[in-house]
């Protein structure tokens, strides 16, 4: 789903009201269409980047999933792939073409036709975007790489339309490519702003909101029950409780205060398929050294590092069913850093008293100054010295690739339910990789993995290619993802916890549903509000 850079927070209010997380809601059958009210959400204010080859936070996918289609989309409980534009696929004997057949009646928002060619011309366009970080992740497709490179003419991918049929031919078999294709990223877009391919277009727009409105010309407009939503841009967690409290909000993403809430239930928590991490960026020597950086990671008080976390990961990948151990980073010893840190002195010929230095960029937030400074006491005594340098939270992420630092901070939720989501950052010529970091046995067992359609040997190997990753030291694991809503399940319908946390817009819908009358707590909150 989505690259998500947002800092992890700790919901230490959750943790002292002994929350648990949330169990999936049944879908009821009593549904109601009521299309006349706006549905209205509130949620962190964070720049807004609607471009789907570009965007790159969790706010923007949530969005842009109701606005683009590709040909596949979520199921919203399970986050399946389903068919969208597609109607149907095959694949051959050999895994390596497959055909999709395009809906005759899928339509851009301003009714043009979308076929075969508008996805090739959309995946082309993807390839030819700046700064469009999931491009490589169709690498998979004969031709489509070099082609991204310059190496090789447009006609010569191995993408082709014949009528209503788009065929695809790959390198290798890709078991996990519908799961791949539910992301925003490789929807029908042909970069014209206000041409939607998804159930939702945009209305109006400014810095303190956006409206959608149900897109007329959607081929499945007809499953699509709410009319119009307001997504409210706030990062005031009083306020947001409040808009929940009154009913004047249907659903809080992020940004709530659960003290304030009146009503408890309304409270989902949940994991999420993501880990917050750091990971040096081997631009510059010594720290391109592995040796060196497990010395660091030896150093590291692994507990002290990772304590007031919901969930403290040791590992990239959040553990998926059927995937293998992976052997953590836990071990810390001090003395043995130090002897570890010695030895590679010697074997570089530098003097034991030679300070050895190193910058770490942070955004500007407390939860990443702590994280700075547990490192900065570890490593002094190593005779190495952390250099912190900071820039705002919203410029963060875009800042990384010209920032000349040597560590970095990450909070990635992984984009569809396959260990490649986390693995593929790290692949040698991926254009989500910013660390650099190059390892030939890493790359081969992601092919390896890539080519068999067992799943339980591609997790296998997958697990093996995580093991290389931690053992040259190259990341430093924080905590794995947890998702905050406050949204009322009695309520609303077609909203779902699940891993990836998505919830698709194309699915909610209001229940017939009378709340409880509490005029004189609300009354007396709103006049603390406002005073």
């Amino acid at each position: 789903m989505s690259k998500k850079f947002l800092v992890c927070f700790i919901f230490s209010v959750l943790i002292a009201n002994s929350f648990c997380l949330d169990n999936t809601e049944k879908k009821l059958d009593n549904k109601v269409i009521d299309s006349q009210r706006t549905f209205v959400i509130a949620g962190a204010n964070y720049h807004l980047n609607l471009n789907p080859h570009t965007a790159g936070y969790s706010n923007e996918a949530q969005i842009l999933n109701g606005l683009y289609e590709g040909l596949f989309s979520y199921e919203p409980q399970t986050l399946e792939p389903i068919p969208a534009l597609a109607s149907e696929y095959k694949i051959s004997r050999d895994k390596k073409r497959w055909t999709f057949t395009i809906r005759e009646n899928a339509t851009f928002s301003d009714g043009s036709l979308i076929t075969p060619q508008t996805i090739i011309d959309s995946w082309i366009l993807l390839q030819e975007t700046p700064d469009a970080s999931y491009a490589s992740l169709l690498d998979c497709i004969v031709g489509i790489k070099d082609y991204r490179e310059g190496k090789l003419a447009r006609e010569e991918v191995g993408l082709k339309a014949r009528e209503n049929k788009l065929i695809v031919q790959l390198n290798t078999p890709a078991a996990h490519l519908p799961r791949l294709l539910c992301h925003h990223a490789f929807s029908a877009f042909l970069g014209t702003e206000g041409k939607y391919s998804g159930a939702y277009e945009v209305s109006e727009k400014n810095e303190n909101y956006l409206f959608i409105k149900k897109n007329e010309n959607y081929w499945d407009k007809d499953s699509v029950s709410i009319n119009q939503i307001k997504i409210l841009f706030s990062d005031d967690i009083k306020e947001n409780s409040w808009l929940i409290n009154t009913g004047k909000a249907d659903w809080i993403n992020g940004s709530v205060d659960v003290n304030a809430l009146l009503n408890k239930n309304v409270v989902r928590v949940s994991a999420a398929f993501g880990t917050t991490y750091l990971f040096f960026t081997n631009r510059n020597a010594p720290w391109t050294n592995p040796e060196l950086r497990n010395a660091l990671l030896t150093a590291i008080p692994w507990d002290e590092l990772r304590k007031g976390n919901l969930i403290p990961a040791t590992t990239l990948v959040y553990p998926l069913s059927g995937y293998p151990p992976v052997e953590g980073l836990t071990y810390s010893c001090q003395e043995d850093a130090i002897e570890m840190l010695a030895e590679y002195r010697k074997k570089a010929n530098l003097p034991e008293t030679e300070l050895l230095e190193l910058s770490f960029g942070i955004s500007n937030n407390n939860f990443m100054k702590e994280i700075a400074n547990v490192l900065k006491n570890a490593w002094e005594p190593l005779g190495v010295k952390l250099n912190i340098s900071t820039t705002p939270e919203d410029r963060y992420h875009s800042s990384i690739p010209y920032w000349n630092c040597d560590i970095f901070a990450y909070s990635w939720i992984g984009d569809f339910a396959d260990p490649l989501a986390f693995l593929e950052l790290f692949r040698k010529d991926s254009t989500l990789n910013q660390t650099k970091w190059e390892n030939q046995k890493f790359e081969e067992l992601l092919i390896l993995a890539n080519e068999t359609t067992d799943y339980s040997e591609r997790h296998k190997l997958l697990s093996k290619a995580e093991q290389l990753l931690l053992d040259d030291g190259v990341i430093i694991p924080i905590c794995h993802s947890v998702s905050l809503h406050a949204i009322n399940l009695n309520a609303i319908g077609g909203w779902f916890t699940n891993a990836l946390d998505i919830h698709p817009f194309k699915y909610l819908y209001f229940k017939e549903y009378t709340p409880p009358s509490a005029p004189n707590i609300v009354k007396k909150q709103n006049s603390e509000t406002l005073g």
